[in-house]
């Protein structure tokens, strides 16, 4: 065997531990014949989440729930930990990192503060106060495939109150967030998680209704290793701004990245971060008693878009009246108030190009409730389930998981886990016909205790995009939270190299 054939080899087997960033779990249809058609989907063996600082109200109670589901062609063994990331004090030191031996707590590694025992059960962690850290979580061996960590937040009183979530995401160097503001009555802060042991300089763009806004403070923003970084958004331009979409690029090294949004009258949530650009978005999961719905997009190219609106609802695909099209100039934030777009039904949003495609990013803000009992979450575009995607943070109560098939019908798999103290796990098969949505009330575990994940996987059929709405009721408040299931990029595809690498050895 001659040493290209030994690289290729090397290269290939490395594929099969990236994960995140790199670890696709339905590749494009090769074409017949070629060495991809041979290519395994294989677990990846190795992926890292992220998981913002989740308030700084001292009136905040946060719930983490970590879960991986269990993977079929999985060695036994590997682990999960989620550690505290370093934070920086007003004098802009390290804090929550003490002294020993008189050196500083940031040459000593923070202890976990969750540690799942197996996969298949989850395990379950909480805080309180504003003075929780940011997390930087790894996970390997049998806990890595489809490992999802979600963080939740109830806060009682005060701006943002209400109920705040988000799926702890893995590092990348690209983020779109349409769909954030710098309105009188909001704050909004994009928090920069760095994973490695090197610093990341990250520049933070923002586009309003008329086009790119400068902020030189936005460029080189550096996040150093093991590190969080919360920006306020307002203190990067001079003006107000009803509707940004925000650009987290990358320059050097990797973060994770999420937008907390939150508002002094209709409380808030977490904005995570819409789907790469593209001609046709699903936007799944919009609540049925929805009082008001808005609609911002973004194209990054230089040509406008024209998009068709559509309602994906039980009985099929409807044109909202009033709505039947969006145009979203380039470069500029289009923002659209859809009202109550669903009128008491389960409902997504598609969006398709009315005549040539041009690549969109686009996010949901969702109100419930009325007068001064309001709260709000966010929806953004997002990929279909693919292969599987989880939930990870449910209860007997209060969960409702929306399916939505814009093709296609599709019939799919729905798991709920073992409950993290108790319970037996138990599947159903639902069938979700072609440009609906179904709504549906998960199934629990049989003599459920604690908190449990649902896993969604895609049994026949067309593309299924999906979310879950979690939602309780504070004060008369109806407080909830959306987080879109995406596929969880548990596996990798691997060429086979007897049968495909063959040709590189005449």
């Amino acid at each position: 065997m001659n040493r290209t054939t030994l690289s290729l080899i090397a290269g290939a087997t490395a594929l099969a531990a990236v994960t995140g960033f790199a670890a696709l779990s339905q590749p494009a249809a090769p074409a017949p014949g070629t060495a991809a058609e041979a290519a395994a989907q294989l677990p990846v063996e190795r992926t890292s989440l992220l998981c913002p600082a989740p308030s700084t109200s001292d009136l905040a109670e946060t719930s983490y729930t970590s879960f991986t589901p269990v993977t079929k062609g999985t060695e036994s063994g590997g682990k999960a930990e989620l550690r505290a990331a370093a934070q920086k004090s007003a004098d802009g030191t390290d804090k929550g990192k003490g002294e020993e031996d008189g050196k500083s707590g940031q040459d000593k590694p923070a202890e976990p503060v969750l540690t799942p025992r197996q996969p298949g059960k989850p395990v379950t962690g909480d805080s309180s106060g504003g003075d929780a850290p940011a997390l930087v979580g790894t996970a390997d061996g049998g806990f890595a495939p489809g490992w999802t960590v979600q963080e939740t937040t109830e806060v009682a009183a005060g701006t943002g109150r209400g109920l705040q979530g988000v799926n702890c995401t893995a590092p990348d160097t690209d983020f779109w967030f349409p769909g954030a503001s710098a309105d009188a009555d909001r704050t909004d802060y994009v928090h920069l998680t760095n994973p490695d042991d090197s610093a990341a300089v990250v520049d933070i763009e923002l586009y309003g209704k008329d086009g790119a806004l400068k902020s030189a403070v936005g460029e080189g923003i550096t996040v150093q290793p093991h590190s969080s970084e919360p920006v306020l958004l307002s203190t990067l331009i001079d003006e107000r701004q009803t509707d940004l979409t925000v650009h987290v690029n990358v320059r050097s090294g990797r973060v994770g990245a999420a937008v907390q949004a939150l508002d002094d009258k209709l409380g808030g949530d977490w904005l995570a971060a819409s789907t790469d650009p593209s001609g046709s978005l699903v936007l799944p999961g919009i609540p049925k008693d929805a009082t008001s719905v808005r609609l911002v997009a973004f194209t990054p190219g230089d040509a406008d878009a024209d998009l068709k609106v559509r309602l994906a609802s039980p009985s099929g695909l409807i044109t909202p009246a009033g709505h039947e099209t969006v145009h979203v100039k380039a470069g500029m934030t289009s923002a659209t108030d859809l009202g109550e777009v669903t009128r008491g039904e389960a409902g997504s949003l598609v969006l398709s190009p009315t005549d040539r495609s041009v690549p969109v990013v686009a996010a949901l803000r969702v109100v419930r409730g009325k007068g001064d009992k309001q709260e709000t979450a966010f929806i953004p575009a997002t990929r279909p389930v693919g292969t599987r995607a989880t939930s990870a943070d449910n209860s007997g109560k209060g969960s409702t998981l929306s399916l939505t098939a814009p093709g296609a019908a599709a019939t799919v798999k729905v798991t709920a886990s073992a409950g993290s103290e108790g319970g037996t796990p138990v599947s159903k098969t639902y069938t979700i016909k072609g440009g609906t949505t179904q709504d549906i009330e998960p199934p629990a575990p049989g003599g459920l205790k604690g908190t449990y994940a649902l896993t969604v996987e895609p049994v026949s059929g067309g593309p299924v995009y999906g979310a879950r709405t979690l939602a309780v009721t504070e004060g008369g408040v109806p407080a909830f939270t959306v987080q879109t299931l995406p596929d969880d990029r548990g596996t990798v595809a691997v060429p086979e190299a007897d049968e495909d690498l063959s040709v590189l050895q005449k």
